[in-house]
Order: structure tokens, then sequence, then C-alpha cells
């Protein structure tokens, strides 16, 4: 009977690698666009302004972890909190847009009931090239808000569209979800202490 070969050492570089190349993707990470896309965030928050979050699938659910972290975990003691919104949670309403017009109108629909000018609209897409995740920045840009885009790979169209585009430059597309998820843990800890830093403490 033959010996099973071990698979250990195979599945041990795998991961080293899977690891080396995330860890080389976040040495190319655009600082500057982040900060770009904080100081959006913190106006909105003084402003009053809400910020809508949204992509789909794996991007989905860091839309819907944005809006949770920016929503709780960016609160400061005296400072207002942020309005943000994730458009992925209300299953009804994105099946109800999907099944009577076209899922490329799912989050662009939503906007048109709730976007006012002066909001930000961040659209999350690995690719860069989401219709429905298009769609909804177009409308936000011509309604007069903000917009930010967290992509991948070479940015897509949507680098291209918003005001600030935050371009991961990764080649796979659970790498770039990774990054993604570090990126909305950056801004959500930068507009924490910024109040601090503006203050000087």
């Amino acid at each position: 009977m033959a010996s099973k070969v071990d698979a250990r050492p195979k599945s041990a570089l795998l991961i080293r690698k899977y690891l080396a190349e995330v860890a080389e993707m976040l040495r190319a990470v655009p600082v500057d666009r982040i900060v770009e896309a904080g100081s959006a965030i913190e106006a909105a928050r003084r402003s009053g302004r809400r910020v809508f979050i949204f992509g789909n699938g794996g991007s989905a659910a860091t839309a819907v972890h944005m809006a949770c972290d920016l929503s709780k975990g960016a609160m400061v003691d005296g400072e207002p909190r942020i309005k943000a919104i994730s458009l992925c949670d209300n299953l009804s309403l994105l099946s109800a847009w999907a099944n009577d017009t076209d899922y490329q109108n799912v989050f662009a629909e939503q906007l048109e009931n709730l976007l006012e000018e002066g909001d930000v609209a961040v659209g999350i897409s690995a690719s860069g090239n989401s219709a429905n995740v298009l769609n909804a920045i177009e409308l936000a840009r011509s309604r007069g808000a903000l917009t930010i885009g967290f992509c991948g790979f070479d940015g897509g169209k949507l680098a291209r569209l918003v005001d600030i585009p935050v371009v991961v430059p990764g080649q796979r597309i659970e790498q770039v979800e990774d990054v993604h998820l570090m990126l909305e843990h950056m801004l959500t800890v930068l507009v924490r202490t910024r109040p601090e830093a503006d203050s000087g403490d």
C-alpha cells in the first residue's frame, strides 16, 4: 500500500505566498487617497450629511461592515455621530428592484429615495466594473454627492468615475477584498482619532 504524501509543506508554502502577496499590495496602497476619503467622511460627520455604502457579494459584506464601524466604532465623545448607511441590508427592497426592473438598478433606485446634495457615496467593486455600483455612483454625482470608490486590479471604470478612487493594486479578488476590509478599518480609526489630532492632543 502506497504511503500518503504529506501535503502540509505545500499548503504552508501556499499560505506564505498568499500572505507575501497581500503584504506587497499593502505597501502599494495609496495612502493619500485614504486620507482624502477620511477627510470626506469627517466632513460629512461635521455637516450632518449621510454616507451611503454599497457593493456586491464580498463587497456587500464589506459595505455592511463599514456602515457598522463608521456608525459605532468611529464614535467620539462630544462629536456628532456618522450617519453611515449600507444599501446592501434590505433584501426585500434589493430583490424588488432587481425583479421589477433590473439588477443594475438595485443601488441607484435606493439612492433616488434618500440621497441629498453633500452626502457621500462609497462604491465598492473589486473589478471596478460592477454595473449597479457604477449606476449608483453616476446618480450620486448628478445629485451633487461626493463619491469614493474602493477598487482593485487597474481600478476599472469606477476609478475614473469617482472623486476619490482608492485602488488596491491586486490581481486576485480574494486579496483585493482582504485589503478593502482593512481600508474600512483604517478609515474608522482615522475618523475616530482625527478630532484628537485636530485639537492637538
